[in-house]
């Protein structure tokens, strides 16, 4: 059986925002959607998921639809529903979020537990509509981003677009290097960025041959450098590491910053 695109809906308006993106994903993949809502009174769990059933509806007739009331936390619920999930599909902003918030809580959790991707839905209409034909995931050393350039090339073919992989790279802190070098020179000392993505795009690229990619090395902060990409595309990708140990995975301060900031949907993709 197929497993479901899992849609958060609370009744805010950026939860229906996610679902009108979810309904475009989930037939662009041929899966079923399904919307969930955590609530503590079945009444108005019925009207919420009514509202947005029929939302998804007018979207699209072709989108196989079903939905769910649970009782309970909702992060819990949904990190749950994770487990047998395509993806989850969450809005920026919840009803309960204090004024302010760029993230609401709630989405920030779920991304930081959940065991399969987490597409938190941002930007405006024209980001969430997919007009800029543009897919952009982010490359970093190691062997972190893997799942995540695996999901980025799945998602430009099914859009039937190009991919940007971007690297940033910079000096660490503390090792000058010899004297003379310039800092591409210290980097590459180690291992050239260029290499860290095309070792990243190697074998991905021959399978989808069909997605044009661009690559950009960035010398410099890869929060600014994803978030510069991100402004003409349609999809922003990242990868995390799962924490060693504990329950979860690594949000690094560049995750949290494309989370709180991203002008075009970001997906969050755990490393397997």
């Amino acid at each position: 059986m197929t497993v479901p695109l899992v849609v958060g809906i609370d009744g805010s308006e950026a939860s229906l925002e996610a679902v009108d993106w979810a309904v475009d994903e989930a037939v662009r993949h041929d899966v079923p959607l399904h919307l969930v809502h955590a609530a503590a009174t079945e009444d108005e769990a019925r009207d919420l998921v009514a509202v947005a059933s029929e939302r998804a509806i007018r979207s699209s007739s072709a989108v196989k639809l079903s939905s769910e009331v649970l009782h309970g936390d909702a992060t819990s619920a949904l990190v749950d529903m994770g487990r047998n999930a395509f993806a989850l599909v969450l809005g920026s902003r919840g009803l309960g979020d204090l004024a302010g918030l760029l993230l609401g809580s709630v989405s920030l959790s779920v991304a930081a537990h959940a065991d399969c991707p987490v597409v938190v839905v941002r930007g405006g209409a024209e980001h969430r509509a997919g007009r800029f034909g543009s897919v952009v995931v982010g490359v970093e050393e190691g062997e972190g981003s893997g799942t995540a350039v695996q999901f980025a090339f799945r998602e430009a073919h099914a859009r039937g677009c190009g991919l940007v992989a971007v690297h940033a790279w910079s000096v660490p802190v503390g090792n000058p290097g010899p004297p003379g070098l310039s800092g591409y020179a210290l980097q590459a000392m180690e291992r050239p960025p260029a290499q860290v993505l095309d070792d990243a795009l190697r074998g991905r690229a021959e399978r989808y041959q069909d997605v044009p990619v661009s690559s950009e090395v960035v010398e410099g902060s890869a929060r600014q450098a994803l978030l510069a990409a991100a402004t003409d595309a349609d999809l922003l990708v990242v990868g995390a590491r799962r924490r060693h140990g504990h329950v979860g995975l690594q949000l690094g301060l560049v995750n949290h910053a494309v989370l709180h900031h991203a002008p075009c949907p970001i997906v969050v993709v755990p490393q397997i």
